[in-house]
């Protein structure tokens, strides 16, 4: 009897320890994974119940129209409820009510059919309002189509200040990382960060004109109060004027394929004197890339300039070792790169061909520099060369 006494206090004591084990390595976990971020100004919040904060007067009015909403809804749930539950609770059997037919008369039928259309105009006049101020793309001081592709955002300044500049925006190759490691750090920017900002300058109206390469996509900046859909085939277009500098972020808001979580978009709201700058800043860029496509370059200049081109646009894709994705197909060995006879290869990387994107952005020597890397890098090792005049030539 003393053994199976002592046996028992064994096990129980095991069992204890074992408990307050376990939940001491989860209030350690638990621990860790609270470590909160900190707010994003013009991005997502701790423990945000409500609306992003406005940055335009179209964003302040979706606010209201959300608030004055939500106030009406809960007003007739109160209503209609509360007399639900009274009626059930005051004529139940069970306190001796016998349940009879009751006469309609007219005025309960035009009751309950002008209320619920006073309620339902009530409500339709103030959205219809801030619809249609959604939708008035007129007038606008700048035009800036966006492009949607996988993964990335193009961007092309179409009128206005600043027309004329054109760039690709992707994710920080540095959260890539971390979001393929598995344990990202707590940055407050955790896949918002891009390489290249939309930037405008603020109190001006812009309209955002919205196309896609491959998929739908949507461009949504939430703070803004914009969301537009980006369909192949189709320009849909939307406006926005920020009342306020700063960084504003959203991401794409349809699914469209397997890296839709790695579609971040990053405006850069500046004062007309930053923009101004910036636009100085981008035009001399474009000069200085606008070479003379007559140059004959050597091999090795080409695979070195290549490189550089593929890490800015190819790398999120094809990967860095060349051998692509579930959805890209790779490049090392690949007998299209390899091929005597490029047309075929000059063509897809200027029109694209599936979820590959035209290039056509890229001037004539980065397009020669980054298809000779490919077919003089990995396995390959073709000792051939695209020069910027074969590249010019096949875009005619």
């Amino acid at each position: 009897m003393k053994k199976s006494i002592q046996s028992l206090r064994q096990l129980c004591s095991g069992v204890h320890r074992t408990m307050l084990g376990g939940a001491l390595g989860v209030m350690t976990f638990g621990s860790a994974m609270a470590q909160p971020v900190n707010d994003l100004p013009g991005g997502p919040a701790r423990n945000q119940l409500n609306f992003h904060p406005p940055a335009t007067q179209i964003a302040e009015n979706l606010h209201w129209l959300h608030w004055y909403m939500l106030s009406i809804i809960a007003v007739i749930f109160v209503l209609v409820f509360g007399v639900m539950f009274y009626s059930i609770i005051k004529h139940r059997k069970a306190a001796g009510h016998k349940a009879k037919e009751l006469p309609e008369p007219l005025w309960l039928e035009l009751g309950w059919t002008i209320v619920p259309l006073i309620i339902v105009i009530g409500m339709a006049l103030p959205a219809t309002k801030v619809v249609v101020a959604m939708k008035d793309t007129s007038n606008s001081d700048i035009t800036i189509k966006v492009t949607g592709m996988q993964w990335k955002w193009g961007y092309e300044y179409l009128k206005g200040e600043g027309e004329g500049i054109g760039f690709l925006s992707t994710l920080d190759p540095q959260h890539r990382v971390w979001a393929e490691s598995g344990r990202p750090p707590r940055v407050d920017d955790y896949l918002l960060r891009v390489d290249n900002p939309l930037v405008v300058p603020v109190d001006q109206k812009i309209r955002i004109i919205t196309t896609a390469n491959d998929v739908i996509h949507a461009w949504m900046v939430p703070a803004f109060g914009v969301k537009q859909d980006a369909i192949p085939g189709f320009v849909r277009d939307t406006w926005f004027r920020a009342t306020q500098t700063g960084d504003f972020y959203g991401q794409c808001a349809e699914l469209c394929g397997r890296e839709h979580a790695f579609m971040p978009i990053h405006v850069r709201v500046v004062t007309q004197q930053e923009y101004t700058a910036w636009v100085a800043e981008q035009m001399a860029l474009i000069t200085a890339r606008q070479e003379d496509p007559s140059r004959v370059w050597t091999l090795s200049d080409l695979v070195a300039r290549g490189a550089s081109v593929y890490a800015a646009n190819c790398i999120a894709c094809h990967q860095a070792n060349g051998r692509g994705t579930a959805v890209f197909k790779a490049l090392d060995g690949s007998a299209k790169v390899t091929a005597e006879d490029q047309t075929a290869h000059l063509q897809i990387m200027l029109n694209g061909q599936g979820a590959m994107p035209s290039w056509r952005n890229l001037s004539d020597t980065d397009l020669a520099a980054v298809m000779t890397y490919t077919q003089n890098s990995w396995s390959n090792d073709t000792q051939r060369l695209i020069q910027p005049a074969d590249v010019l030539a096949a875009r005619q």
